[in-house]
């Protein structure tokens, strides 16, 4: 019998969420997706401390800014050479309600892959999904840049995704778990949240529904896994983003993994929303998991920038 991983191969595109090139070439994903957290892991590595030498070395005279994007490229060009699609690469999260300068940092990371070789068709820019972010990415959308809106907790935010023609959506379901598992705190009961009925399964299965019932054609990529039954519960999904840890529990379990979610078994039902700036606000607003979490992210990976800085500045001493 064939491993779940491979099984799952059959539904759906896995994609690796690691910045670790060695994990990728053992588990063999099709893309892959980094984020400021997961490059700051990798660079405090000695396998991948060389990356960031060798960037402060040739680029001496830039801005701190300018290295940590050719930090990105770096591990993204590495990155390209091992997985046979795309990879993305994150805009600093500082700029989230910037939207002109999340333009601007975009064009700057596609420029310097160019500039490298490599094609704009096999790099998403990575884009928090708030509204600025959002405007940023029809922007770029418009001039062949594709991205992939990532922190999106919530249908409102991956209709106005779908309303800028973005490429890809990444809904987040481990952050979504927690936060509801957090708030039940002594009622939670693990069993009556598992499978499809955890609450982030439950939410990523709205916006497929929703997103196949309209005939969007944005690609849906469930991502933030606690652990594989999340992960079998949305086979059938465009993509899923899955940490080393999980694909090697997948790769070395053997079971099959059916198709959760299919174009052909949605709901006619469905009410659209409207994509509008003020429903947005509103809707999110009304969704304190979505707006709680949102918020949350966005200062993790901040954070996480900042201290990619520091081992940056450190690096030109």
């Amino acid at each position: 019998m064939s491993s779940q991983l491979d099984a799952l191969r059959n539904h759906t595109t896995v994609v690796a969420d690691t910045g670790d090139f060695e994990a990728m070439k053992a588990l063999r994903p099709t893309d892959a997706t980094t984020n400021p957290s997961l490059i700051l892991k990798a660079v405090q590595q000695d396998a991948y401390r060389p990356l960031l030498e060798k960037t402060a070395r040739e680029h001496r005279g830039a801005s701190t800014a300018e290295l940590m994007d050719r930090l990105l490229v770096a591990f993204g060009r590495a990155i390209l050479d091992i997985v046979p699609g795309r990879v993305s690469t994150e805009v600093d999260a500082r700029l989230s309600f910037d939207t002109r300068a999340t333009i601007e940092r975009a064009r700057s990371l596609i420029a310097l892959y160019e500039a490298a070789g490599v094609p704009r068709e096999r790099v998403l820019i990575k884009i928090a999904s708030t509204w600025e972010g959002i405007q940023a990415a029809r922007a770029l959308q418009s001039e062949g840049v594709r991205c992939n809106l990532t922190l999106l907790f919530s249908l409102p935010q991956a209709v106005a995704c779908a309303d800028a023609h973005v490429q890809l959506i990444s809904p987040f379901v481990g952050r979504i778990y927690d936060w509801h598992k957090k708030s039940a705190g002594a009622t939670w009961v693990e069993a009556d949240n598992a499978g499809a009925r955890d609450p982030g399964v439950l939410s990523v299965t709205r916006i497929y529904q929703y997103y196949k019932h309209f005939g969007i054609p944005t690609e849906i990529m469930g991502a933030s896994f606690r652990n594989v039954g999340q992960i079998l519960a949305l086979s059938g999904c465009d993509l899923l983003t899955i940490s080393p840890e999980l694909l090697t529990k997948l790769a070395s379990t053997e079971g099959d993994a059916p198709a959760q979610l299919r174009a052909d078994d949605v709901p006619a039902n469905i009410a659209r929303i409207g994509a509008d700036e003020v429903t947005f606000r509103t809707l999110l607003n009304d969704d304190a998991m979505a707006s709680e979490k949102l918020s949350e992210g966005i200062r993790l990976f901040v954070a996480d920038a900042v201290k990619l800085d520091a081992l940056i500045e450190a690096q030109r001493a």
